[in-house]
């Protein structure tokens, strides 16, 4: 009986993940259409999903400590490199979502107040994010608070680094090593999460969404494929001088999919992490990069605060000048990476926008009721775009690293 189990454990990881995941759609999408009354189905996704937010707080704790402790010399290039990729490209995202809003406006139907508290402003979203990076370490783990698990998991390893024998560090690292392969094991099974996830979907979403707000819904969605499939990879291309498409290909594929079905970016880590090892990047730095990416690396968040902010100015006849629209990318891009800190993620950043153009929350927060409403695909598509932008920019940043070196050393001969 043992033999046998561990044989078809042997055949079943010996088929290609993709092709198993991409099986998983097809079957759960099938399913989802002739026969949405087996909601049992779903629970194959949440139990996944479950696994992976679990598991990825303790293995961000114990890599980024072990990494930080073991960490050599020439890190400090990659992490300048990646942090400039994050920020420059959530920037962007906000200023395309501004100009594609601004070319082809859209007006919502603002009826039904939401009743959650939004931030008044950045003061409020920073002192969030101030407040969570110093929150109990052992608190932070538990909630997900990536910020604050970030910020004592550096602490730690610098601590480890300059006071901690090489047994201790080993032992560390050795922990790692061990919540990273149980995290392998997990992802083995992301054919049936996907398979859970992809029923739940089609048999509980129907069409309304796509008929009542379809044209909000094609700008946000438009704004982000733009941002993922021009933008990105034109910037990459000015850091690794190559073709990006089969790269980002790879990230959406082994990493984007799934975001866009797990619908959480926390869940998405390990997957990033799994990727980024396939790759042969280094541990030291995506182990750092890939939930420092999480937090501040929000293109998708930066498109809904400025698409929704700017629908409602539109419905309320607000005229946006240039030096407006500017300074709403700038607000987008620091309330985005600040998003993570607040309860309910980059909608509930809309109002702080809209209070630049002078419009209350009580109109503001109905905007808020409107993106809860199509969440379930902005959500999808915001969740995508920002974890597979993870991996993406980490790569670029590592390969800008080794195109570098190789420059200095053909200059020098």
């Amino acid at each position: 009986m043992e033999n046998r189990l561990s044989s078809l454990l042997q055949k079943w990881t010996s088929i290609s993940l993709m092709l198993r995941i991409f099986v998983g759609l097809l079957v759960g999408a099938f399913i989802g259409i002739v026969a949405p009354h087996f909601t049992a189905i779903s629970i194959l996704g949440q139990v996944f999903v479950n696994a992976l937010k679990a598991v990825a707080p303790v293995l961000v704790a114990v890599l980024v400590s072990s990494s930080i402790a073991k960490a050599g010399r020439g890190l400090g290039a990659r992490f300048k490199t990646v942090i400039t990729l994050y920020l420059m490209t959530t920037f962007f995202a906000a200023l395309i979502a501004v100009i594609l809003s601004t070319m082809f406006p859209v007006t919502i139907m603002l009826k039904d107040a939401a009743g959650d508290t939004a931030p008044s402003g950045l003061a409020d979203v920073f002192s969030t994010l101030l407040n969570n990076m110093v929150a109990n370490p052992i608190q932070s783990i538990s909630s997900a608070s990536y910020i604050g698990i970030l910020f004592w998991s550096i602490i730690g390893g610098v601590a480890l680094k300059l006071r901690a024998s090489k047994a201790t560090i080993e032992m560390v690292c050795d922990f790692a090593e061990v919540i990273s392969q149980v995290v392998r094991w997990i992802i083995q099974f992301a054919p049936f999460g996907i398979f859970g996830l992809v029923f739940s979907s089609v048999s509980e979403s129907g069409l309304d969404i796509f008929t009542d707000y379809g044209k909000l819904l094609m700008s946000l969605v438009g704004c982000m494929l733009f941002s993922y499939v021009i933008v990105n990879p034109f910037i990459s291309f000015l850091y690794i001088h190559r073709n990006p498409y089969p790269l980002l290909w790879k990230c959406f594929r082994e990493s984007g999919l799934n975001a866009f079905f797990t619908r959480s970016s926390a869940a998405n880590i390990p997957v990033n992490m799994s990727l980024c090892h396939r790759m042969g990047i280094d541990e030291d730095f995506y182990s750092v990069s890939i939930p420092l990416g999480s937090t501040i690396n929000m293109n998708g968040a930066a498109i809904t605060i400025t698409v929704l902010s700017l629908a409602v100015a539109h419905t309320m006849g607000v005229k946006v000048n240039f030096t407006s629209a500017l300074f709403l990318s700038l607000i987008a891009t620091l309330g985005a990476c600040g998003a993570s800190g607040v309860a309910g993620g980059s909608l509930l950043l809309v109002p702080m926008a809209c209070s630049f153009f002078g419009i209350g929350q009580d109109i503001a927060m109905q905007a808020v009721a409107v993106g809860f409403i199509i969440g379930v695909v902005q959500d999808s598509v915001e969740t995508a775009l920002n974890s597979s932008g993870d991996a993406f920019f980490t790569i670029t940043a590592e390969m800008h690293d080794k195109f570098k070196i190789k420059t200095q050393k053909t200059e020098g001969c």
